[in-house]
């Protein structure tokens, strides 16, 4: 369970709090106007924001005692974070390891992870050489391969499908409730969109401003 006790962060002019508890496996959707505090939460999960006041913990641990990298989680941006100069196959290897020095089965579970976003046989090819969706997967399959092999169960999505059109929405939303359901994922995703919610069958947890 990851649960977020009267965690509160503090602006110059406005302040955050975030409170409610996720059962393991389920998903959750932070929704609200811009500004309300979506990403400042996801961020804060993350470890790259510190609250001013509150607890937090995922299945009995202390996330506020981790730095970010030792968080049991994977943070999928809008903005994908792919590095242009490398493959497919390592811009996912490197959320597994930076050095890319890869074991035989690692490199079997990457493979096995382009396949499961639709992407068998692209791994040598670089993100300018794909559309935004198939850019998006490759997101999505470093997300994974990070929960599979660096025991990271929790997934935060920050308005992944923003510069989708509709029908690749749909798929996207259904390819990432998929790998949740087979992978015992909890699912944190921030939207404006209650049908995303709807569709990833998220509890929702609104801000105000």
């Amino acid at each position: 369970m990851l649960k977020l006790d009267r965690i509160e962060y503090d602006y110059p002019q406005a302040s955050i709090q975030a409170n409610f508890e996720l059962e393991e496996g389920n998903a959750l959707a932070l929704m609200g106007p811009s500004g309300c505090g979506k990403t400042t939460t996801l961020d804060l999960i993350a470890g790259f924001l510190a609250p001013h006041r509150g607890e937090m913990c995922f299945n009995g641990q202390n996330l506020l005692a981790l730095k970010p990298d030792a968080r049991p989680l994977s943070y999928l941006f809008q903005q994908h974070n792919l590095f242009p100069h490398l493959s497919l196959w390592q811009n996912i290897g490197i959320g597994v390891r930076p050095s890319l020095k890869l074991s035989r089965e690692e490199k079997q579970q990457i493979d096995q992870c382009l396949a499961s976003v639709g992407l068998r046989g692209f791994g040598d090819r670089r993100p300018d050489q794909l559309s935004g969706g198939q850019q998006q997967r490759v997101g999505l399959a470093r997300g994974l391969i990070r929960s599979l092999l660096c025991n990271k169960p929790l997934l935060l999505l920050d308005e992944p499908f923003s510069a989708l059109d509709q029908s690749l929405r749909t798929e996207i939303i259904a390819l990432i409730n998929r790998l949740r359901i087979e992978h015992r994922l909890t699912l944190i995703i921030s939207t404006h969109q209650i049908d995303d919610a709807k569709a990833l069958n998220a509890q929702v947890y609104r801000f105000d401003n």
